[in-house]
């Protein structure tokens, strides 16, 4: 069993709840990512995320506090 909080939640599915949550705009302010400020669609934003490690894990930091669950990084 794995210890990481995030097994078996997919990319495209954390991406999702965080923009019902905080919708673009707010998603766009949190995490200054392009793709979130321009013309923003969940295809255009998972294709720049699974190729950038450093803005999918800005994204999983984030939908960790989504959950409650703490981090090591208390800063996106």
């Amino acid at each position: 069993m794995s210890n990481d909080p995030l097994h078996g939640i997919t990319l495209e599915r954390m991406l999702t709840e965080l923009v019902d949550e905080y919708g673009w705009d707010d998603l766009a302010f949190r995490i200054r990512i392009n793709c979130f400020k321009n013309d923003p669609s969940i295809k255009s934003s998972l294709k720049f995320l699974r190729k950038t490690d450093w803005a999918r894990n800005k994204v999983e930091i984030l939908y960790k506090q989504f959950l409650g669950l703490k981090d090591s990084e208390r800063w996106i």
